[in-house]
């Protein structure tokens, strides 16, 4: 997204574009903690010629709470957001803020905040006058604008920078200002929008934590859109999973990561590693799997499965162990490859029945490698497999 569509937002329909004027800015006591208000999208369905971008997608936002939207590329998460801000008029369904219909609202007027993934910064103001830029638009007066400007500057940590130009700022210094223009609209909802794409990595960490503080602080309810699952995970209280133009999966990052609701949910958050197998029996709470490796494993489910019934097996790679006796639940493997990633070795072996699997263990300072040779694969204590039918795409 570009400025345009900052001014969009934040500038009333066909005024120009408003002479932000630099004044002192006063000495200011904390800002006052606004009230949460939920959001609530209700059966919107949204597509761009024949193709259908967003399928009957209900989804209801708690007042504070901050929701992400991730996906794959094509999912539908980026026009439910332009939806919401009112960039694009969906075709069925309805969005509400706190109970009130907003979808004749233009975007100047659903006081939503937006921080875009580019910034959208204007590139010939300073730093105060971008903050200020939507107080203008609304008419509000000089001291109004000084006295939030400074607000804002106190809030993101960036008083001392309050003449410079974006292009004299680090991205993190720019994402900052975008933050602080949306908040110091005061909105009822923010908008974040791959708010941390452009960033090095060394900067997200960062710049998650003051996300959520900065949510927190002024209890916003929010809504991510992202396709980087470690960024859902850090920061979202809840995750909405999309494929398709449809929700697979709502629910805690924990629940979204522990019990995947379908194999698409499993796939696309964290590593697994999935095996083949047949149900053999019901036991109390799940199943007796017999994989096609020869092991056989109990996997808890609620699901239901018929004996005999092909399923796949999917576990993540921390929660197995190699070992060097044999067991019935454990598979022959030989060891291909070890690669020390920060805290974990992560080990890569075969099976005899050729199932290429990933077993990551914790890394002790020093260790840089696994060595070679042949192991026994099995489940760690605290494993807790998911069973799928093998027929789920």
């Amino acid at each position: 997204m570009q400025p345009a569509l900052a001014r969009q937002l934040l500038a009333p329909p066909l005024q120009i574009p408003p002479r932000v004027v630099a004044i002192s800015m006063p000495m200011l006591a904390a800002p006052a903690v606004m009230t949460a208000q939920p959001l609530t999208l209700d059966g919107i369905t949204h597509s761009y010629g024949g193709g259908l971008a967003v399928d009957n997608v209900t989804l209801e936002v708690k007042g504070g709470e901050l929701v992400a939207l991730l996906g794959p590329s094509g999912c539908g998460k980026t026009t439910l957001l332009r939806i919401v801000a009112g960039f694009i008029q969906q075709g069925n369904g309805k969005v509400t803020i706190d109970g009130r219909p907003i979808d004749t609202l233009p975007p100047n007027r659903r006081e939503i905040g937006i921080v875009f993934q580019n910034y959208a910064l204007f590139p010939h103001m300073t730093v105060a006058e971008n903050i200020a830029y939507g107080l203008a638009a609304r008419g509000e007066s000089r001291e109004v604008q000084a006295q939030r400007v400074a607000e804002m500057l106190a809030t993101v940590q960036m008083g001392s920078f309050a003449d410079r130009k974006p292009r004299q700022l680090s991205g993190g210094q720019q994402q900052r200002v975008a933050l602080a223009r949306a908040l110091a609209m005061r909105p009822r909802i923010l908008l974040l929008d791959e708010p941390f794409a452009a960033l090095d990595k060394n900067l997200r960490l960062d710049m998650q934590i003051e996300i959520k503080r900065l949510q927190r602080q002024f209890a916003l309810t929010a809504i991510m859109v992202t396709h980087d699952q470690d960024e859902a995970m850090a920061i979202a209280d809840r995750i909405a999973v999309m494929s398709q133009g449809r929700i697979e999966q709502l629910g805690t990052p924990v629940q979204v990561y522990d019990e995947p609701a379908t194999l698409f949910v499993n796939n696309f958050i964290g590593s697994s590693n999935l095996l083949n197998g047949k149900v053999e029996a019901a036991v109390d709470g799940g199943y007796r799997v017999a994989l096609a490796n020869g092991a056989v494993w109990t996997v808890f489910s609620k699901a239901r499965f018929e004996p005999g019934q092909p399923v796949v097996v999917s576990v993540r790679p921390e929660q197995m162990l190699l070992a060097d006796e044999p067991a019935p639940d454990r598979i022959p493997v030989t060891l291909k490859l070890s690669l020390p990633i920060g805290g974990e070795l992560i080990h890569d072996v075969i099976s005899q029945s050729a199932d290429s699997l990933k077993v990551a263990i914790a890394r002790r300072p020093g260790m840089a490698s696994g060595g070679t040779g042949t192991a026994y694969c099995g489940l760690a204590g605290h494993a807790r497999p998911a069973l799928f039918p093998a027929s789920n795409p």
